[in-house]
């Protein structure tokens, strides 16, 4: 393979560390600077850029696409590409590409995981623990069975599949809602996601971001869920309705939380932090080290397919020969 130019890769944000280390192992790059430097960078480097490598954050929108005239695709290190304008990249012939299947069972876990810590109590048993209060103030209380409980998966994708499939074996009755009915699929449809809600006792979310899934999650939704259910979000923060659910989470309009997302990462509302019947995480559903070496060689593969082929590996969107 020719090596590339320097001026021919655009690093779109900070990327992810095992990215960055497989990526300046094999070629040199240029990052996009923020602010009042990025005219003048684009006025010198526009013409020379073929592809944009980025984590997802702060985004690729159409402005810098319509900024990059040999821009030929997007290869984003992670499954969710909500923050790039697939539209416009749709327009001007651009590829984008994504990490799918390499960290499925990852976050699934992460998902099963964070379920269980909700609903037992786990994170604020370990600080009843730590802070002495086990021998000064007795036992600690009880908590929720996950065993046997209606469970709401909304986005049945290769990730939701993953969790529904773990679920199974607490005997966890599994409904879902998407976009379509999934023809075969063993679990039950609901029709929308205050349906879903309505039905179940614990709602996990797995739907993919982007404004046509903002606010999905209502606070119509939340509220049906009831003073006894459970929300998970492992999937992007903008698709539940955070400032509602941080109210009925307050009022007791809702049993708890737990979130590995949040909308304005990693700003997280101090209401929520102060709050114990909320389980916080710090978007790790991914990382493993196993895991993110995986995303960050199929990141490459994305990469180094383009500059043979003209192709990609796992396209969200092919490249306009």
């Amino acid at each position: 393979m020719t090596p590339q130019k320097r001026d021919e890769i655009l690093q779109v944000g900070a990327l992810e560390s095992t990215l960055a280390t497989e990526l300046a192992a094999k070629y040199e790059t240029l990052s996009l600077p923020d602010g009042g430097d990025r005219a003048a960078f684009l006025a010198e480097h526009a013409a020379t850029v073929r592809v944009i490598v980025t984590n997802g954050r702060p985004g690729v929108d159409a402005k810098l696409i319509a900024a990059l005239p040999n821009l030929g695709a997007i290869v984003n290190n992670g499954v969710g590409y909500d923050s790039i304008d697939v539209e416009a990249a749709r327009k001007h012939g651009v590829g984008v590409s994504n990490t799918p299947d390499v960290l499925t069972d990852t976050v699934a876990d992460t998902a099963l995981g964070l379920t269980l810590m909700t609903l037992r109590g786990f994170g604020s048993a370990d600080r009843y623990v730590r802070a002495g209060r086990w021998a000064r103030d007795g036992a600690f209380p009880y908590t929720r069975d996950l065993n046997g409980l209606q469970v709401g998966v909304l986005g049945l994708g290769r990730i939701g599949s993953a969790i529904a499939k773990r679920l199974l074996a607490f005997d966890c009755a599994i409904a879902y809602h998407n976009r379509h009915e999934i023809a075969d699929s063993p679990y039950r449809y609901a029709a929308s996601p205050l349906e879903l809600a309505e039905s179940v006792d614990v709602l996990v979310v797995a739907a993919a971001g982007g404004p046509h899934t903002e606010k999905l999650v209502s606070a119509e939704v939340l509220a049906a869920l009831g003073p006894e259910g459970y929300l998970i979000n492992i999937a992007r923060g903008s698709v539940v309705d955070q400032d509602a659910l941080i109210d009925l989470l307050a009022s007791g309009g809702l049993a708890g939380a737990g979130l590995d997302v949040f909308v304005d990462e990693p700003n997280v509302p101090a209401r929520l932090r102060e709050l114990d019947n909320v389980v916080l995480l710090p978007h790790v559903g991914s990382a493993t080290a196993r895991t993110r070496r995986a995303m960050a060689l199929l990141t490459l593969r994305n990469l180094e397919s383009y500059f043979t082929s003209g192709d990609l590996v796992t396209p969200v969107l092919r490249p306009r020969k």
